[in-house]
């Protein structure tokens, strides 16, 4: 048999779940291809928890080719997940190389910002990546702003109303006239450049969402877009969706009718509680600093939530549980039960 075919059972071993299969086969190519072999051992060691040999596996693999994106997006992941946000944001730009992530550098006549000084500067924050995403780091326009910037910011369509509080020029992507500015940044670039640290997360809400009083009840999101890489694992199962949506009232705009984030947002301002699995609705209650309780799946959890705790710098409203095994919701959701009911908030 092949390399070449050795390979793609492996990498079916991994897909399937099969890691302890594909950990044994991917250990078998390590000599004869040892870039690709120790990337994906890095990554079945992610999936399975353990993060340390993860780390010497993705090392193991960028001395193999420094200059491959994938093991240097990997491993900055795998450190912001672990809080080490110095070494891992500026790993992060190589998702820049990685076709699968579709991010395109712009070209504009005007150069990327890279950390000057923005007194009296104008800076064009565009977007990348998912919606939750561009709601989480709309954090830092405020922060560009305290540095003296005119701030542009190119955002979904859907988020233009939710973000007009911020007092900023905004652009819907696609269809809004680009603005000339001094400067231009992709957004998950910006912690990069802002020296950001996990002490230094601008954690206080920076949505207001709406005027109406807390007295609502709960909100529940149970699933997030099928297009995401890890939504098997995020989203819940059909049993487990109907369990957690009779603690309280579906969000999904299917149900409520919502046309954009900011009809949302309404909703969510009238609630006491939003129930959210990691998405987008998770990042919207967080930025309102309404208490929002997020399902988080044991596999492939997402780097900005860290490791280890219940709570998120990110987003001091936040509470997390943490799936313990893959797969297996029940305990979460009967936890999450017996809170509510201490808060008095279910039956």
């Amino acid at each position: 048999m092949s390399i070449d075919a050795m390979f793609k059972q492996a990498n079916a071993a991994q897909m399937a779940g099969n890691f302890a299969e594909a950990e044994r086969r991917y250990r078998s190519l390590a000599r004869a291809k040892p870039l690709w072999a120790y990337h994906n051992l890095g990554v079945v060691y992610a999936k399975t928890q353990r993060f340390k040999e993860a780390e010497i596996a993705f090392r193991t693999a960028l001395k193999a080719d420094p200059t491959c994106p994938s093991p240097r997006h990997s491993l900055g992941m795998l450190l912001l997940g672990g809080g080490d946000y110095a070494e891992g944001w500026p790993l992060m730009e190589a998702r820049r190389e990685l076709p699968e992530l579709n991010i395109t550098r712009p070209n504009l006549s005007f150069p990327e910002w890279k950390g000057e000084d923005l007194a009296g500067k104008h800076i064009l924050v565009i977007l990348e990546q998912g919606l939750g995403d561009q709601i989480q780091f709309a954090r830092f326009v405020p922060v560009l702003q305290a540095r003296g910037a005119k701030v542009s910011y190119a955002c979904a369509p859907s988020l233009v109303r939710l973000l007009n509080p911020l007092g900023v020029d905004l652009v819907p992507i696609p269809g809004g006239a680009i603005p000339k500015a001094d400067y231009w940044s992709l957004i998950f670039s910006l912690p990069q450049h802002l020296g950001l640290s996990v002490e230094t997360i601008p954690g206080a809400p920076y949505l207001p969402g709406g005027p109406a009083p807390a007295g609502g009840g709960v909100g529940v999101v149970v699933r997030g877009s099928t297009t995401h890489t890890n939504d098997r694992f995020r989203s819940l199962p059909p049993e487990t969706a109907q369990q957690v949506l009779a603690l309280g009232r579906s969000l999904a705009p299917e149900d409520t009718g919502a046309q954009d984030f900011q009809d949302t947002a309404e909703i969510i301002a009238g609630l006491d509680l939003v129930i959210s699995v990691d998405t987008a609705v998770a990042h919207l209650a967080g930025a309102m600093g309404k208490p929002v309780w997020i399902l988080l799946p044991a596999v492939e959890t997402d780097w900005r939530w860290l490791r280890g705790r219940s709570d998120s710098p990110w987003y001091p409203s936040a509470r997390l549980y943490r799936q313990a095994t893959p797969g297996k919701w029940g305990s979460i959701v009967r936890k999450m039960t017996e809170d509510l009911r201490a808060l008095g908030l279910a039956a």
